[in-house]
């Protein structure tokens, strides 16, 4: 069992999302060799036929930003394993889950080093999937998908080189997308925290009450529309592509340019600050130093803020993010992924149904310093996520996720960072005044659409 670059297949592979016709998943030769993306692996790894061997030999699982803070845990949980199995052994690392992470990932794929089992958002599981990197799970354990809650376990199809829906990921965690606010700002700007918006152009508007309230002294929200797009899009039900992915098609709607001018007025206004637009830092910092008036829509957010500024967090609030005209909540749980390049692929899939089963989603899930919730069906039956109590932030935070969970759906539009970074180049030149929104929307839709063309 090996995992090596074929140099041949370097002409098939393009940093993140170059289609990768000819270059995909395969059979293997009669020595028992096969193909994954670009490196070579054990011919049980893909192709037809269940997975099948010992749980056994070394595996990395690699989360995103965990350990600091769930080290028991999850050190809890590779010790089960390795107790259950023990001829198994698992080496846990932890990426910083920042601006590069797809890339580096994929760049990891490319060089045959990807870990065995490893966490995923959609963007990254999008990309590796396409190039064939991780394990159809599927084919290789068809029964895999039966604990998670059907509406999660949808959203973990990806495509596969061939352009096939496939299985690669089981969805792990979930978590709604909440408003997060800074109660005594909005009061001075004459904002009723107990009466969030329920319109996305009605969140601006509160947004430009915050610019002329605070004069410079303090903002509204961060400027760069990284992290804006396509999330608020989907919200508003504005379709970013096409059915088939294949073509871009946010300009045809006209809130899509009503929503470029509007970030543009915030920005001339105030509303942020100035020298946010091209910084890819989220709100969490300027937040806890009370900078800016809105939070993260992380709903896990309001524990750094516990941990990192008791004062400001004593006058958080927390409220539904706006459902806008989709009329309820999306978005995608992150993943755990197994790659199709393991050396020990029975192992590494074993591990990854051991640590997204109920038991261990639910022991998790139930850490009072979160606010996640797991996908599987047994776990959210638990009276923990379904009778949240209390008053204080954290408790009104699980109580809007649990109410949103009942309505959610997994779909989440996912497009590759070229194409995220050319439409949020156009937005932001509209928004530096540089070009009209309308033209800055007509452009971001012509450059996202060469880049698809291209396979992006």
């Amino acid at each position: 069992m090996r995992a090596r670059r074929l140099t041949g297949s370097l002409a098939c592979l393009v940093v993140l999302t170059l289609t990768a016709a000819g270059c995909g998943l395969s059979g293997g030769s009669d020595d028992g060799d096969a193909t994954a993306g670009g490196c070579t692996v054990d011919k049980g790894n893909v192709g037809s036929g269940k997975l099948t061997g010992d749980v056994k030999g070394k595996i990395t699982f690699q989360t995103t930003n965990l350990k600091k803070d769930f080290g028991d845990f999850f050190n809890g949980v590779i010790k089960d394993f390795e107790k259950a199995h023990p001829g198994a052994s698992v080496k846990w690392i932890d990426d910083p889950g920042d601006a590069t992470f797809t890339q580096r990932n994929v760049a990891d794929a490319q060089g045959c080093t990807l870990p065995d089992v490893i966490n995923l958002n959609a963007e990254t599981a999008t990309a590796l999937t396409k190039n064939g990197y991780l394990l159809n799970l599927g084919v290789k354990d068809p029964s895999s998908g039966k604990p998670f809650v059907p509406a999660f376990w949808k959203s973990s199809t990806m495509k596969d080189p061939k352009g096939a829906s496939v299985h690669t990921v089981f969805p792990w965690y979930t978590g709604g997308v909440l408003l997060t606010y800074n109660t005594d700002l909005l009061k001075k700007a004459g904002i009723d925290p107990d009466k969030p918006p329920t319109t996305m152009f009605g969140l601006f508007a509160d947004y430009e009450k915050i610019a002329k309230s605070a004069k410079g002294k303090y903002y509204a929200t961060m400027a760069n529309p990284i992290w804006r797009i396509p999330a608020d899009w989907d919200q508003m039900d504005i379709r970013t592509l096409s059915a088939d992915g294949k073509t871009a098609t946010f300009a045809e709607d006209p809130r899509t340019t009503e929503w470029v001018a509007w970030m543009a007025k915030l920005y001339k206004e105030g509303a942020m600050p100035k020298d946010s637009l091209s910084s890819s830092n989220d709100p969490s910092t300027p937040y806890s130093q009370g900078q800016v008036a809105y939070g993260s829509t992380n709903p896990s957010f309001v524990r750094f803020v516990k941990q990192n500024s008791p004062s400001v967090y004593a006058k958080t609030g927390v409220g539904q993010q706006p459902f806008d005209k989709l009329g309820h909540t999306t978005g995608a749980p992150q993943y755990i992924g197994v790659s199709a390049t393991s050396k020990n692929a029975p192992t590494a899939l074993s591990f990854a149904k051991f640590l997204t089963n109920a038991e261990n989603q639910t022991a998790w899930c139930k850490d009072p310093s979160v606010v996640i919730f797991p996908t599987t069906t047994t776990s959210l039956d638990d009276p923990f996520f379904q009778n949240a109590t209390g008053d204080d932030a954290f408790a009104q935070s699980r109580k809007l996720v649990a109410e949103q969970l009942k309505t959610a759906t997994a779909y989440q539009t996912v497009i590759s960072p070229a194409v995220q970074k050319a439409i949020v180049s156009q937005v932001q030149l509209a928004m530096q005044g540089k070009k009209s929104p309308e033209q800055a929307v007509k452009d971001a839709q012509e450059k996202a659409n060469e880049l698809l063309k291209q396979g992006g």
